[in-house]
């Protein structure tokens, strides 16, 4: 590393902020317990990112079955010019569950903004990825904010005044029912203001099989992030789930628009999580995540009901995904 590079990079650590309002160990056992008694049982997908979640998840989307992530890429880059029209130079970037913040730095790179806030509910991976962006990036002033971002949250008071983006790639939209997709819309809608704007990809109904294959590749990895969850509870809050004793299911509704993951259990068994015990039968199952799909008009209704105007959809060539720019009422 030359002398230049590092002081470059040591610039961009200085202008680093973080700010920690990661939720307490007492919410995540507070929403495991309450999931777990409830029927159908279902525990949220944002307890999946964890350091090795989040590790599996980046996994996950470089394999062959998995066409979100590589699809989004493509619609991004090609259409950049005009999808950096929207955006002004000097704008604030929002981006919720930032991850690796790996398409975040095609906007850097066409229209570089006047901050970046990462929101990610991992702490050790979202850092990790901040610190990253300021040392590519040392010109730009990065306020990384751990928190979860499914529920309301709001900017640092020390950020500039200036026109908010959010951008929300990776169709996570489809992890919220329709319901909650407008509760969650209408919150962006108010942290960025009238004006301010969502850069969203959201995913397109298709075949069955094709995205049957992309929730169940070959390689596991996909089941692997699933039973993760379960790791993670025995971790966290000292439960003795036995991972051997589960296995990973996913399948797309095409009645209700969207991919249903669960983990259900190999047989009769009793679970205990701080003196609780949640009895299971044979194919009893866990409800971890929807993914809904959208048509494009669908969305557009969609992002309606919460307070936005679509002002343009982009989608690629085979019609798999889509990336919208909304802008608030």
């Amino acid at each position: 590393m030359t002398r230049d590079v590092a002081k470059k990079r040591s610039a961009g650590a200085d202008r680093l902020r973080f700010y920690d309002f990661h939720p307490k160990a007492a919410d995540f056992f507070g929403e495991v317990i309450l999931g777990l008694s409830q029927r159908p049982r279902a525990i949220a997908p944002k307890f999946f990112y964890d350091e090795r979640g989040s590790q599996l998840f980046e996994a996950i989307c470089q394999t062959s079955e998995y066409y979100p992530t590589r699809t989004e890429i493509s619609i991004l880059t090609r259409h950049i010019e005009e999808i950096t029209s929207y955006l002004s130079p000097d704008c604030l970037l929002v981006e919720p569950g930032s991850g690796n913040s790996q398409k975040v730095r095609i906007l850097f790179d066409a229209n570089r903004p006047r901050a970046y806030i990462p929101v990610d509910i991992s702490r050790d991976f979202l850092l990790w990825a901040a610190r990253r962006v300021g040392a590519d990036y040392p010109a730009l002033d990065v306020h990384a904010i751990c928190a979860d971002y499914t529920a309301p949250f709001t900017l640092p008071a020390n950020l500039p005044d200036a026109h908010k983006v959010v951008f929300f790639p990776g169709s996570s939209i489809g992890n919220f029912t329709p319901d909650e997709a407008v509760a969650f819309l209408a919150n962006l809608a108010r942290l960025v203001g009238s004006g301010g704007g969502v850069l969203i990809g959201v995913d397109i109904k298709k075949d069955t099989a094709l995205l049957n294959a992309a929730y169940n590749d070959a390689q596991g990895l996909t089941a692997d992030f699933n039973l993760n969850l379960l790791t993670r509870i025995n971790r966290k809050l000292g439960a003795d789930f036995d991972a051997t004793k589960f296995r990973h299911h996913a399948f797309y509704d095409a009645a209700a628009g969207r991919v249903e993951m669960r983990i259900v259990s190999n047989d009769t068994q009793v679970v205990c999580i701080a003196g609780r015990q949640f009895e299971f039968k044979e194919n009893d199952g866990i409800t971890t995540e929807y993914s809904y799909k959208y048509t494009i008009a669908e969305f557009q209704a969609l992002s309606a009901r919460a307070g936005f105007s679509s002002i343009k959809a982009w989608t690629d060539t085979d019609g798999l995904f889509s990336v919208h720019y909304l802008e608030a009422t």
